[in-house]
Parts: C-alpha cells; sequence; structure tokens
C-alpha cells in the first residue's frame, strides 16, 4: 500500500473538525479577542498539563516531523542531543528564570530586557526574534506541512503550503493563545501515538529492530558511528556540550515563542510544574522521531530502494531527499486507517507549532513596537493589529520558502536550522543569564554585546554562502577562514565568550550607581526568591529527569 485511501481522508477530515470544534468553543467560552491578557496570555490562568503539554506541542514541527526523522536516516544520530539537552534545560526555565519573568508581570521577553536594561534592548530582540520567526519557525513548518502535503496526499508543494497556512491560522487569528494551548493538548497526544505507530509498524515491516541493526551494519558508511550521540564529525562532543546549551538557553529560556507558554500559567508552582512535565515529554523524539527514520534508512536499503524519492504530482519531476523518510515510510508500511490518523497527528503537530508562532509573533508586534507606538491603543485594537500582523508575517513567511528549498535540497533541514539559531543566539542567552546573575552588568554593556554577537553571527552565515560554489576565494588558514569553517556550535561558544566579554568589559566601565542597581524592578523580584524546595515532588520529579538523560548519554554512547 502506498497510498492513502478513502478511510483515511475521513479520518483525516474528521480530525480536522474537532480541532476548529475545539478552538471555536475556547474561542466562544472565553471571550478570547475581549482583552489582550486573555488574547495573548490565556488570561493567566492555565494549568501545569495545558502548559507542558503546549511547550511539547508547539515546539514539535518541520525540525522534528521532516528534519529530525530525516536525520536518523542520514545517520546524523548526534541531532537527538537537541531534543535530550531540551528537557535538561526546560529545569532550568523552571526553576531559575520563570520566577523572575512572572514576578514582573510582562507579557513578552524584549519587555523583560527593557525593565532589567533599557528600550534599547527591548528594541533590538523585538526585531530580531521577529526576523528569526519568519525566516526559520514560520517558514520552516510551511515548507513541512507542504512536504507532508506532497508525499502523502499528492497534493502540489505550494498547494498544500496555502491550505496548512490557512487551515492553522483561522483558529489562531480569532481565538488567540488560550485556543492555541487547549487545541496543542489534543494534537500533543495525537502525534505522540503517531510516532509510537510509525516505529511499531516499521519495526513490524523489517522484521524487528536486530534487523535494523544488520541493515545499518551491512549498508550504512560508518555503522559504529550510526547510531552515536557523541561519535560524529559534524557534532563534536565538545560542541554538544558546550555550545548546543547556549542554543537550548536561548529557545527554551528566552524566546517569547516558549517562554510565552509558561507567562500564562495561574502563578509560579504551576509554571514550574508545566516546565518539569514539558521535559519529560521532550524525551519522546529521540524514539517517535529519530528511531522510525532509522528504520526508515533500513527499510530503504532493505525493502523499498525509492523510499525517500517524491515525484511532484503536477510536473513529474523526481526528487530524492531523506527529508521524506517518516511521510514515506507511513505510507508504506501503516494500515489503512492507522495511516490516516498517523498523517492527522503529524499535520497535528505541524500545525501546533505554526499556531504558537503566529501567537507569539503578533505578540511581540503588538507589544513592543505597536503599543510603544501608540500607548492609549483600546484593548480591542490591540486584538486587532495582532491578528492583522499575524496575516502580514505569514505572507512574508511564504515568500521565504523557494530560498529556503534551495539551501536545505537533498536533506538537511534540522542541521541549517540549527545552524542558523547558533548565530543569533549567543549573546541573546548572554545578555539573559548575565542579567539575572550579575547585578552590575548595565544597559550599555547590553547592547554593546547583542549588536557585536549580531554582526558577528550574521557576518559568517553570509560568509558561509558567499563562500559556497565557487564563490569568494577565503584561505582556510587565515583568521577569517577558520572562523568560516568552523563547527557550528563551536561558533556558538565562540560568540557566547565574545559576547560575555564584551558585555563585562562595557558594564564595569561604565558602571552605574550601586542605588540604580538596587532599585533595579528585576533585582527587587529576585530578592523574593526565598522557597525551599528542595524536599517537594517537583524536586524529585527534575532528579527523575536528570537520570533519565544520564541513562540515555550511556546506551548510546
Amino acid at each position: 500500500m502506498d497510498h492513502l485511501h478513502s478511510l483515511d481522508f475521513v479520518i483525516i477530515a474528521g480530525y480536522f473538525l474537532l480541532v476548529f470544534a475545539i478552538a471555536w468553543y475556547v474561542t466562544k467560552k472565553e471571550k478570547a479577542g475581549a482583552d489582550s491578557a486573555n488574547y495573548f496570555l490565556g488570561g493567566r490562568n492555565l494549568g501545569w498539563f495545558a502548559i507542558g503539554a503546549s511547550l511539547f506541542a508547539s515546539n514539535i514541527g518541520s525540525e522534528h516531523l521532516i528534519g529530525l526523522s530525516g536525520a536518523g536516516a542520514r545517520g546524523a544520530f548526534p541531532e537527538a542531543q537537541f531534543e535530550i539537552l531540551a528537557a535538561l534545560i526546560l529545569l532550568l526555565l523552571g526553576w531559575v528564570f520563570v520566577p523572575f519573568y512572572i514576578r514582573t508581570g510582562v507579557y513578552t521577553m524584549p519587555e523583560f530586557l527593557e525593565k532589567r536594561y533599557n528600550k534599547g534592548a527591548r528594541t533590538y530582540l523585538s526585531l530580531i526574534s521577529i526576523i528569526s520567526y519568519v525566516l526559520t519557525k514560520i517558514s520552516f513548518t510551511i515548507f513541512a506541512g507542504a512536504l507532508v502535503f506532497e508525499v502523502l496526499l499528492g497534493i502540489p508543494f505550494w498547494t498544500g503550503a496555502i491550505i496548512t497556512v490557512l487551515a492553522t491560522g483561522l483558529y489562531t487569528v480569532f481565538g488567540g493563545l488560550k485556543a492555541v494551548i487547549y487545541t496543542d493538548m489534543i494534537q500533543a497526544l495525537v502525534f505522540i501515538l503517531g510516532g509510537v505507530a510509525a516505529t511499531y509498524f516499521g519495526l513490524e515491516a523489517i522484521g524487528g529492530w536486530d534487523n535494523v541493526l544488520q541493515a545499518i551494519q551491512d549498508n550504512a558508511p560508518e555503522p559504529d558511528t550510526f547510531m552515536s550521540l557523541w561519535r560524529n564529525k559534524e557534532y563534536p562532543w565538545t560542541g554538544v556540550l558546550l555550545g548546543a546549551p547556549i542554543l537550548g538557553i536561548w529557545y527554551w529560556c528566552t524566546d517569547q515563542f516558549i517562554v510565552q507558554r509558561v507567562l500564562s500559567a495561574k502563578n509560579i508552582p504551576t509554571a514550574r510544574k508545566g516546565t518539569i512535565f514539558g521535559g519529560f515529554l521532550k524525551l519522546l523524539p529521540l524514539f517517535i522521531f529519530v528511531i522510525p527514520g532509522i528504520i526508515a534508512y533500513a527499510l530503504s536499503v532493505t525493502e523499498f530502494p525509492d523510499m525517500f524519492t517524491i515525484e511532484n504530482p503536477i510536473t513529474g519531476e523526481v526528487k530524492t531527499t531523506t527529508d521524506a523518510a517518516l511521510p514515506a515510510m507511513i505510507l508504506r508500511v501503516m494500515p489503512v486507517g492507522i495511516k490516516g490518523l498517523v498523517v492527522a497527528g503529524f499535520l497535528a503537530a505541524l500545525m501546533s507549532s505554526l499556531s504558537s508562532v503566529f501567537n507569539s509573533t503578533s505578540t511581540l508586534f503588538t507589544f513592543d513596537f505597536y503599543k510603544q507606538w501608540r500607548p492609549d491603543a483600546s484593548e480591542r485594537e490591540l486584538v486587532n493589529i495582532g491578528r492583522v500582523a499575524t496575516i502580514v508575517l505569514v505572507i512574508v513567511g511564504l515568500a521565504w520558502i523557494p530560498l529556503m528549498q534551495k539551501l536545505t535540497e537533498g536533506g538537511g533541514i534540522y542541521k541549517y536550522l540549527q545552524s542558523v539559531q547558533a548565530y543569533i543566539s549567543p549573546p541573546i542567552a548572554a545578555a539573559f543569564l548575565l542579567g539575572i546573575f550579575y547585578k552590575k552588568i548595565n544597559g550599555k554593556g547590553a547592547l554593546a554585546a547583542l549588536w557585536t554577537g549580531f554582526v558577528l553571527g550574521i557576518g559568517r552565515l553570509a560568509l558561509e554562502y558567499m563562500t559556497q560554489e565557487g564563490g569568494l576565494a577565503i584561505s582556510e588558514t587565515s583568521l577569517l577562514g577558520t572562523l568560516i569553517t568552523m563547527n557550528f556550535l563551536h561558533y556558538a561558544i565562540f560568540l557566547f565568550v565574545v559576547s560575555i566579554s564584551i558585555m563585562l568589559l562595557v558594564s564595569l566601565t561604565t558602571q552605574s550607581s550601586s542605588k540604580e542597581l538596587e532599585e533595579n524592578l528585576v533585582y527587587q523580584y529576585g530578592q523574593k526568591r526565598k522557597e525551599s524546595l528542595f524536599k517537594t515532588k517537583e524536586f524529585f520529579l527534575t532528579m527523575v529527569i536528570i537520570v533519565i538523560v544520564l541513562i540515555l548519554w550511556y546506551v548510546f554512547r
């Protein structure tokens, strides 16, 4: 069976109707458009289960369904490290960052930087966040949705892209964050079950895990490192241990896209429980995305030689990419009915991620730009501007897709995403970390580090593409050549160290008065943290996550 049957389509349609019904119910019941707190932060009264499920569901997007499973099929197993490390970094969000965020009562992360530093820091983070959302999250997720439609449903790529946008944008624009989070809860359950089903039926098709290992041993270019988290030239262990956490702190602890979920919590303990629950869920992608990708590789060398081949239903153009690993395996190994449910689950993941970034982007634009320009804007006006901003940014994201397609030809979408993030995240992570832990860092130091890091990061990204395919010639032995050819995770470490150094140097040479420091709102709120938590259930569950991570590192060493 290499196509969907009518029962599969009925199940997919039924699932979409369920999602829209839930979003409509939440929107009507909660009056999501009544005021900005309701629309953008779900009324700040959500529970830990909804927050944890939404943290997980909103994160799962193209880089998982398409990129992460493709990484498993290519033997880029260490890409699973970003998921495993996320479980640990979510603990950092809950225990360290959440008290500051919730007590300051902010709507956005740039607003927090303004309270800690100055308005310039707020403007910088707002601009960088919106640009990165358009160039990565929005365009990547639309791209993946279109690819899923193309491979699974035989719908042309751009038609699939537009369907993905319209289906998701509809309930996001009208329902706000609460509609996003409640649909996330359903979608998280569906695509977890879908990933488990993909693993189960994939193993059944090839005859068990031993046959997968044998296929790797007989056919993989480097079979001994095909499933190692640590022994991979593209992902050196030093980069994984020291560089990847920098990207993780930026994404999980300072990015509006993620942190907006914990800002919607009833209180600090609820937010912390949500991050711990999210940490447990983040241990799953290794098993429901990477492992199915590995099984897909084994099937491609034993059962289906054309596993990764896609034919455009309109033009007849044929292309080969490992990024099609998971959708292709679904078509070949799933029984009728289950196939439709799994496809619905993976479309759910795409919709969940896309709806979350739509809402977060509109929140940033509305509060960090429009409200600054029109401080007396009514609640209704703010909500409407957020809706318009979402529509405009979607159009820009669609326009970026053709270039992104070119950059990810042949597979490797997950690595590309992580490398782009490695060039923009270190200075932001440094500004938040030092801003919380070191009182003497001031606004001048933060701004100097942010803009220096931006120039060095974007400069590296630009030079990478200028030197490709016979372009600009730069000697690899020169300082500039070394910086360009350095592994992207090592470059993240370099950027982080440079940012911290500049922040310290400028801050200490332009030191603010001690009175001004003591009056800083961030530290007034931070001083209130006098909780004894080491004997609580939350602390025990935190230790459980840490132990599981250590076990995974040992098993897949």
